[in-house]
């Protein structure tokens, strides 16, 4: 969109989202099923038309000038930059858990809004702990009948009675490992007691910034850990924009295009305010 505006945009990305070790991007209308790395793709074949650049390299550090941004990259060259767009995503926090790496992205999954569809009418783990474990495990039963919430070792006294009355099972003992074959689950394991056979983990273990670049610039996060941003993807720091999963709205691929063009219309117009005569 920015590019559509003819303003100069580089775009440095080291080519490593949150969703590359998933099958299918789901949601997002007529590219729903679309392999993340296809659909990437697919975009920056885009962007030469409008005259945006890709570099494939990382930005290192990021300081504030007299009316602009110096932005240092990992190859050791320097851009200045009027305004910010960070969309650098977030990282999941994955249990140390014996197999769990392996089903990452093939029968283990955060978002049940993404790849529930795909696993409706099967046998549903869900590992998390508190209230966001319990949450998680009620929300899934929308897609399937059979869900079964697992602690790894935390008791679950307070909500055991509407977990019973939703018909959700719960496993309290510690996991030793998920049992699968080249990634796709067969069973969880745990230390005591006999395993759970599931077919799909859906997991709640938390997230954090894949990128420190907001925080070092000042930016204030919301309670979750992630960036706190306005209607327009605004930050409270002056010409810094954030968009897609680092910001405070829902997780999806749709939503962070939508981030995204919001904060290019945001940045076009504060660009035009400063240039135009009044």
């Amino acid at each position: 969109m920015l590019g559509r505006c003819r303003r100069r945009v580089v775009v440095c990305d080291l080519g490593q989202p949150r969703n590359r070790r998933t099958t299918a991007v789901h949601g997002y209308l007529t590219r729903d099923g679309v392999a993340p790395a296809e659909f990437t793709e697919l975009g920056r074949r885009e962007l030469p038309v409008y005259g945006v650049e890709l570099r494939r390299t990382g930005v290192t550090t990021v300081r504030q000038g007299e009316d602009r941004y110096i932005v240092s990259l990992s190859n050791g060259s320097q851009l200045e930059a009027r305004f910010l767009l960070i969309a650098t995503g977030v990282i999941d926090d994955l249990p140390g858990i014996s197999g769990l790496e392996d089903c990452y992205g093939q029968s283990v999954f955060h978002c049940p809004y993404c790849d529930g569809w795909e696993w409706r009418d099967r046998r549903i783990a869900v590992l998390g702990r508190g209230v966001a474990g319990v949450r998680l495990a009620l929300g899934l039963k929308t897609w399937s009948r059979d869900v079964v919430l697992c602690t790894n070792g935390e008791r679950l006294d307070r909500w055991r009675g509407r977990l019973t009355r939703n018909q959700v099972g719960v496993r309290t003992e510690p996991i030793r490992e998920l049992d699968h074959d080249g990634g796709l689950l067969r069973a969880v394991r745990f230390e005591r007691g006999d395993p759970l056979e599931r077919d799909v983990v859906f997991f709640t273990t938390g997230q954090h910034p894949q990128s420190d670049l907001a925080v070092s610039l000042g930016c204030t996060l919301t309670h979750h850990g992630t960036v706190k941003t306005g209607t327009l993807s605004e930050t409270n720091v002056p010409r810094v924009f954030v968009a897609g999963d680092a910001s405070r709205d829902a997780q999806f691929v749709v939503v962070a295009a939508a981030e995204g063009v919001k904060a290019a219309v945001a940045i076009n117009k504060a660009l035009q305010a400063e240039e135009l005569a009044r």
